[in-house]
Parts: structure tokens; sequence; C-alpha cells
């Protein structure tokens, strides 16, 4: 019997017995995350910073306290999660009563992703975890530092017999698809979200598939100029300060109208600069791209003859130390693969329309994005995007705060992915919710058996269109 077989040999063991299920389990686990994060805070530090190039204060903004603040809304609210909601029974029914009862799905497989490979491989195990799963999760190799922490570090505080962590390659995760689970979590591209759901399907798995797509911001004519300082920086912020570009959910590129442009450019160098300094390549508040083969491609976008010309802004690349300046291009053609492909890097886009409507139809044509970030004050606008475009999610006049925010679901649609999570969504997510009737031995509902017969026939038709004045009249023999 291979590795595998044996971690999920034991972990269907583990689940069995019933241990994960119990509300002290579940909060044991996530208080030991939270030891785990508080004592190896600097040991975090220092893997992202091998893996990505990222400053501390990011480290901290993006992956840290990302898990902390899950870790600590899961164990305020776990319990509330748990209790049985009460169902409404019709009056039909009487006596009876139902309630829906969230229970584990089983034993889960979480695969996460390399560009934030602390946030992302924690905040779905926070969720499995909270709703009293078994879970293997599976780290990216394309961050290794990050990984071989995570790998050599949960098991000294975690429950190692109903959490494994695995290592390594493609090969590794192609042998994890090949068996049965009771959920599959997977936050990645496209490509690898077709293979996982090919894997599932075989077992009838269900999958939560956390993909991207080229994220679209509007920038609307924002008379105060106050506004749209604060809209450039933040735009700015989610294109070059989360992992360099590398976010699902960063501005993929902009869209605005023609007279606006050179406002607009001049308006982002000057944000760049604030931000990176007269040489970005020497700031250290810069991430760098994750390898070799993402320096390659985004290299080979800004190359592409169709969009060499369009370059306004960067363009400058370091091979040797994964470096790509902050680029600003220029109505690059539409069919261009740095407009049909999601970018996932420090090249930004503009495109520009006669009128910041036509934002929608452009949107309207590609794939459902993952983010729709809209900056304006007006109303009709909003009401419009909100009416006549389809994505994961909108915010209007902010970028990317939305993944913060546990209140709301996080997850895309269509081509950017399905299902979502955060807070109380996570525990949804790795739950089933188990619908449970109770009712008492007498009244019998005669008419619901055979033989059939003309007044079984209008009983069953009042109690379905619930007219019980109908039904009361009835069977006291009076007609209505």
């Amino acid at each position: 019997m291979g590795e595998v077989e044996k971690s999920l040999a034991e972990l269907r063991k583990t689940f069995n017995s019933g241990r994960t299920r119990s509300v002290a389990w579940r909060k044991n686990q996530l208080r030991a995350l939270l030891d785990l994060i508080s004592h190896k805070e600097e040991v975090i530090f220092e893997a992202l910073h091998q893996d990505l190039g990222k400053h501390p204060v990011e480290a901290y903004r993006d992956e840290i306290g990302v898990v902390i603040k899950s870790a600590r809304f899961a164990l305020n609210n776990m319990e509330k999660w748990m209790a049985p909601k009460k169902g409404h029974i019709p009056l039909l029914f009487f006596p009876a009563k139902g309630e829906v009862l969230p229970e584990p799905l089983g034993v889960v497989l979480v695969l996460s992703s390399w560009n934030f490979p602390i946030s992302l491989a924690l905040d779905p195990l926070i969720g499995a975890i909270s709703a009293g799963n078994a879970v293997v999760l599976k780290l990216s190799e394309n961050a290794p530092a990050c990984s071989s922490f995570l790998a050599k570090t949960l098991p000294l505080y975690l429950d190692n017999s109903a959490i494994k962590v695995f290592e390594g390659g493609a090969d590794v995760g192609n042998e994890l698809l090949q068996h049965k689970w009771d959920k599959i979590f997977f936050t990645g591209s496209s490509r690898v979200g077709r293979l996982v759901m090919t894997a599932a399907a075989k077992h009838l798995t269900p999958v939560t598939l956390e993909l991207g797509g080229k994220c679209p911001a509007i920038l609307d004519s924002l008379s105060n100029p106050s506004d749209m300082k604060a809209a450039v920086k933040r735009i700015v912020g989610a294109k070059w300060g989360a992992c360099s570009g590398q976010a699902c959910i960063g501005v993929d590129y902009v869209l605005v109208e023609d007279n606006f442009k050179s406002t607009l450019i001049e308006l982002l160098k000057k944000t760049i600069k604030k931000f990176y300094g007269e040489n970005p390549k020497s700031s250290k508040s810069n991430a760098r791209i994750i390898n070799k083969h993402h320096f390659e491609r985004l290299r080979n976008l800004l190359e592409d003859p169709l969009v060499a010309d369009s370059i306004v802004h960067g363009g400058s690349s370091d091979e040797e130390n994964l470096f790509i300046e902050p680029t600003i291009l220029l109505n690059p053609p539409l069919e261009a693969e740095i407009m049909t492909e999601e970018i996932f890097g420090p090249l930004l886009p503009i495109i520009t329309i006669d009128k910041i409507q036509e934002s929608i139809d452009i949107i309207n044509s590609r794939s459902k994005p993952l983010a729709i970030y809209a900056f304006t004050k007006d109303e009709t606008l909003k009401r419009k995007i909100l009416a006549e475009t389809s994505s994961g999610s909108v915010v209007f006049n902010d970028t990317m705060i939305q993944f913060l925010c546990d209140a709301l679901p996080f997850g895309g649609v269509g081509q950017s992915g399905f299902g979502s999570y955060h807070g109380k969504y996570s525990f949804d997510t790795f739950s089933h919710e188990k619908a449970v009737l109770q009712r008492s031995f007498f009244p019998e509902i005669e008419p619901r058996y055979p033989p059939w017969n003309s007044f079984k026939l209008k009983f069953i038709r009042l109690a379905y269109n619930f007219d019980y004045l109908g039904l009361l009249l009835l069977l006291m023999g009076l007609k209505r």
C-alpha cells in the first residue's frame, strides 16, 4: 500500500470514529493553527521572501493576517454555524417538526496555489476543520520554501491522524486525484481546474474551483481630484501591490473614456513612482515573478509584435532576478494574447472607449471575471453594471477588499470558478445540510394511499394548493 492509500485509510478511520465532529476537536485544531502562526511568524516571513520576494508588511497583510482573521472568526462563530436550523413545516404535516442539520462531508482534498502559498493553503483548511472534516492538504511545488515549511510544521501542531500534508509536483497531484474524496477544493488556473473536474467526475465528487479571470476596472470620470487620486492609488495597489500582479483578483485591465487617458497615465506613473521609487527594481516593496517559466510567459506577452508599440511606461525586465518593471500599455489589440488570457503579472493594459457605458459590452464579450471593479459616483452606471454583467463579485470604488470580508462569499462564476468560501461560506462549502423531519404516528393521512377515488383527488389537490379551509370543509362533508 502506497503513502496516499495509507494516509486515506487512516483519515477515513479517524473520521469514522467521530472525533473530528466534536466542537472541542475543531476548536483545538484552530487554536493550534493560531499558535503555529504566532510562534513561526518570522519563519513565514522568510519563506515568503524566498519564494516570492514579499516584504513582511505585504506578507502579513495578504497571508498571516488573513489566516489569523479567518481562524478567530471561525472560533467565535463555529458553534452557531453547527447548530441545527429550524425548518418551517406546512400545517398538513401536523404534528411534525423539521430542522436542517449541518454535517461534515468526510475526507476532503484541498489543492492550494503558489501566489499566496500560506493563506491559500490555510484559509480553506480552516473551513474544512471548522466543518469537522478530515483533510489532505496538497501544497504547491512552485513555492518550495513555503511548501517545505508547512509540510514540516503543520504535523507538529495539528492532529496528524486527521490532517495530512503532501508536497510534490503534478505527479503527486495526479495520484491524489485518482482517489475518491468527499470534496475537492482547488485554487489555481482554469487549465488545471478542468483536470480536477475531470478526475472528480469519475467518483461524482463535488468540487469547489477558485480560478481566475481577467478582472476589469471601470474608471468613470471623477470630477473631484482627490477621488481620482484615491481611485488610481487603489488600482495601482491592486495591480502591482499584491504579489506583483500575480493575484487572481488583481486588476487585469482598465476601461476608461478616451478623453481621460492622458490624465490616467500620468496619475498611474506618479503613483508607481511614489510606491516603488525611481528604480522599482531596487524597491523592497516589489514582489518578484514566481519562476522562470512565468517570467518568460510575461516577457512573451510584451514582445508580441501586436503589443510592443502599445507600451507607454515600463517594459524592462531582469531575468536573473525574475523582475519585470511595472508596465502600462495603451490600447493593445483586443485580439492580442495579453487581452485574451489572464495576465497574472505586472502588466496593465488601458483600453479606451468613447462612453463609459461601453465598458459593459467589452466585459460581456469575454468570459465572466472573478471580480469587476468600478470607480464611479453614477448610480445609474452602478445599476447597469449589477444588472447587465455577471462576475464573482463587484466592488465599487475600491479593489480587492472583498477577499478580506468574512461576511460575503468569495468565489467565481463560469470560467472564473464556482462555489464560494470565507467565513460561514467556508463552513458551508465543506458541509452537507441534512434535512431532518420528525412526525408522530397519528393522525394518518389516508388520501395519500390507494385505492384512488374522486375524494382523494380533491383532497390532494387542495393540499398541494395549501387550501386548508377547503380541506376542512371537504373533511366535514361540506361543499365550498
